[in-house]
């Protein structure tokens, strides 16, 4: 994925349907999602869904709980959400170094019938990283693990960031991961 965390930071990361963090996936508690996962990377991959109540064959922990999907391969991830809330999804093989590329992304499940006084006007989903990023180079570094210098919201680090918009008096809520 060739993706610009700032204007002039411009990087070669792993991301999910050419993104990084990849789509945000959202559905309403109750509902059964299916999800395949084609691995086009050069290594094996998985993806765990992180906090989802699950069948454990579909989470997603490559030489446990499946089997790693080789390159080229097509791995079909299926479950009703029974649970509503803010999570996440990650490689989970070969994870420090796959997470630090980019494989993340974010999941919000709505309650099937929520309360009146959860209603908001502005429902932000922020996915927060720390990425090394050494000058000059063309991708992140995977292997560093305590150094970063390059925090992101979203994969976007300020002057690329979007600005949360909203107006006085909004109920306003914000997700992080």
């Amino acid at each position: 994925v060739k993706h610009s965390f700032a204007p002039g930071l411009d990087v070669e990361a792993w991301g999910y349907n050419g993104s990084t963090p990849g789509p945000l996936i959202e559905c309403v508690e109750g509902d059964q999602v299916r999800i395949y996962v084609t691995n086009k990377l050069p290594e094996a991959t998985t993806v765990h869904w992180h906090g989802v109540f699950l069948p454990n064959g579909m989470d997603g922990v490559g030489g446990l709980t499946q089997r790693a999907i080789r390159p080229g391969e097509t791995f079909k991830y299926e479950w009703t959400f029974r649970q509503h809330g803010t999570f996440m999804y990650h490689s989970h093989h070969d994870e420090m170094t796959q997470m630090a590329m980019g494989l993340t992304g974010m999941i919000v499940v709505h309650p099937r019938r929520p309360p009146p006084q959860w209603k908001v006007d502005r429902d932000f989903v922020i996915m927060l990283s720390e990425w090394k990023i050494v000058p000059g180079a063309g991708r992140p570094d995977p292997n560093e693990m305590t150094d970063f210098n390059v925090l992101t919201m979203n994969a976007k680090a300020y002057p690329g960031t979007v600005p949360l918009v909203c107006k006085t008096g909004d109920r306003v809520r914000i997700r992080l991961g």
